[in-house]
């Protein structure tokens, strides 16, 4: 027996799909619970509701899209790794004179440009490690930048065919409704005007992203190389000496010179020229001296007779340069220890330890009760609670976290953050980002095989390894882009979409052409704040298509503005994963996209509404 209620709305799948949506929505603007825990409750309800399957639900997890997404977090960080972004980010900044403005404008044409023959999603996924280093390098707030990096990347859909997916799906809706096509460049005039319009905007707004100033999710207490060489009066005990020809330190290795037992003498690093260009080494036991290094040394006793002792081993003073120690930090660290109750070396002085040859590491200060000891401490006994300053490769300072029954690692200085593992690589990688691209570009093989044939050149060439590959996907991003796919699902299953359609057709009807423009892009901007771009592309451009037709007007018009609007995803970070991928680096909240998003996106639907039509009559 059938009831009043047997079809009511409240009882309807639809009704809950929308009430599950605004919940989500509303625990994204509070942000109280993480992003990507909303989206697992998400999935979560939807399967306790009914509303989807099982197989519907964790669809994301085989959708390519997020396979590419994590497989281009590990192409940046073989970039990262390798040096490349380092490089790329002193190259803009040499470009910009260290000013805002112009790192600004040069990151946004850099990502437009590129974006337009690849992936924005690519492309922004490789530019983040370069903007976290240039905001480290000019001491400013990742929010500055992360934000005008995620609108480049988007505006860069909106500059090629071929830029972006849902240019491709309303294309080829376009044809098979029509016959009619878009060329590949007809994209890139609006493209340009959009993005002029985003470089003045974001430098207009920039004020209210984040203050000029130190990193906001930096830790303060985080101290350079610089401050501790000077803390521990490094700096003054620090002398450079060329070996000259004739030099009996000449093919013999350090071990042998017994330069610490003799004369207290500590060598911190080798300076050696190779392919035109210093190169700075860890000076180990085995170490083997060459003519024309430079040593750089420790000289712990202050009654040391510094000229006798260049004169009888035939080396000569040099300068200690103002950016030596800058220019060690890309190869050679320092992090301050001490020392854990019960450790074996509580009791012993550096030299019982054998520190360097143990640990790969040399002993260059110790801190007792906040004194400095300066006389001859590497024959001092260590006593619980020194602080230790080493020096040596960043790759022994990082193995220093596994010395727990002996030590812990109280600091690390900033400069870690800039280590690069495998220098060495830089050629191949670069190679490997090129077949990608060419890839890519080619549309020889899908988007996501080009990224996998990508980071296994990485993984061959020894870019990355297997840990640092897993380390550099961000999975909270993944997991919230999944965790939302359901909805595109459910409001196509349960008739949301094509009620939708319903009311705006009966809306537009005795509108004007530009007004119906406008409502189409708002429309589309709109159902793009909960589902991807693409599927946007999908669901509307048919019915643009159709609204033309029924207006018997040229459809064209009416599928640029729908791609246009699709890639204008500034108003959500769930509306695009451009947009997620910064969340996280930049330390966004929900809110922060829709304060900067919204008046943007206006601003691209008013260019777009009046452009479009003089490009493209109708």
């Amino acid at each position: 027996m059938q009831t009043i209620f047997t079809n009511a709305l409240w009882i309807s799948p639809l009704f809950w799909t929308l009430i599950l949506l605004a919940v989500a929505v509303l625990l994204f603007v509070r942000n109280k619970v993480r992003m990507d825990v909303v989206a697992l409750l998400v999935m979560l309800a939807f399967y306790l509701s009914g509303i989807l399957t099982i197989n519907e639900i964790f669809a994301g997890f085989s959708d390519p899209n997020i396979i590419l997404i994590a497989l281009l977090f590990i192409v940046g960080e073989g970039l990262v790794r390798t040096g490349v972004a380092y490089q790329v980010s002193e190259g803009i900044l040499k470009l910009s004179g260290n000013s805002e403005t112009k790192v600004l404008i040069l990151l946004m044409l850099a990502v437009a440009g590129l974006g337009a023959f690849m992936s924005s999603t690519g492309v922004v996924a490789i530019f983040i490690p370069v903007v976290l280093m240039i905001c480290r390098q000019m001491n400013l707030s990742p929010k500055r930048l992360m934000m005008p990096l995620s609108v480049a990347g988007l505006i860069s859909g909106m500059m090629t065919l071929i830029a972006t997916a849902p240019n491709l799906v309303v294309n080829a809706e376009l044809i098979k409704d029509t016959g009619a096509r878009l060329r590949f460049f007809d994209f890139t005039p609006i493209g340009l005007v959009i993005l002029s319009l985003g470089i003045g905007y974001m430098l207009l707004i920039r004020r209210w992203l984040g203050a000029n100033g130190a990193a906001e999710n930096q830790d303060n207490n985080q101290r350079s190389m610089a401050e501790l060489i000077d803390e521990y009066g490094l700096r003054d005990r620090t002398k450079r000496f060329v070996v000259r020809t004739g030099s009996p330190f000449i093919g013999k290795n350090l071990n042998e010179l017994h330069l610490r037992s003799s004369y207290g003498l500590n060598v911190l690093a080798i300076e050696r020229w190779k392919h035109f260009r210093p190169v700075y080494t860890m000076p180990l036991g085995t170490s083997e001296i060459h003519e024309k290094d430079i040593l750089m040394i420790d000289i712990g006793q202050q009654t040391f007779d510094l000229s006798e002792f260049c004169q009888s081993h035939n080396l000569e003073p040099a300068e200690i340069k103002s950016q030596s120690f800058n220019e060690h930090a890309k190869s050679i660290g320092m992090a301050e220890l001490t020392l854990v109750p019960g450790s074996g070396i509580i009791g012993k002085t550096t030299q019982e330890v054998e520190f360097r040859s143990r640990y790969g590491l040399n002993v260059v200060g110790i801190k007792r009760d906040g004194e400095l000891i300066s006389d001859s401490f590497s024959g001092t006994p260590y006593k619980l609670g020194d602080l230790i300053l080493v020096v040596g490769d960043w790759k022994f300072i990082q193995q220093m976290r596994s010395r727990t029954k002996d030590f812990v690692v109280l600091s690390y200085p900033k400069e870690m953050e800039r280590v690069v593992p495998a220098r060495s690589q830089a050629p191949q990688a670069l190679f490997s980002v090129f077949i990608m691209v060419l890839l890519m570009v080619s549309n020889a093989v899908p988007n996501v095989i080009a990224a996998l044939i990508g980071c296994l050149l990485l993984g061959y060439f020894r870019c990355v390894d297997a840990k640092s590959a897993y380390d550099s996907i961000h999975w909270p991003s993944l997991i919230l882009i999944i965790g939302m796919m359901p909805f595109a699902i459910a409001l196509q299953k349960t008739g949301g979409i094509q009620l939708a359609v319903q009311a705006m057709l009966q809306l537009v009807g005795d509108w004007g052409l530009y007004l119906v423009l406008m409502m189409l892009f708002i429309f589309c901007a709109v159902v793009g704040l909960f589902i991807s771009n693409t599927a946007t592309a999908i669901l509307v451009a048919p019915i643009a298509i159709s609204l033309a037709q029924q207006l018997q007007v040229s459809p064209i018009p009416f599928a640029m503005v729908v791609a246009i609007a699709a890639s204008a995803a500034f108003m959500t970070p769930v509306s695009s994963p451009v947009n997620t991928m910064v969340v996280g680096p930049g330390g966004y909240k929900f809110s922060d996209f829709l304060k900067i998003g919204v008046p943007f996106t206006l601003i691209v639907m008013v260019v777009t509404v009046f452009l479009v039509p003089v490009l493209f009559p109708f």
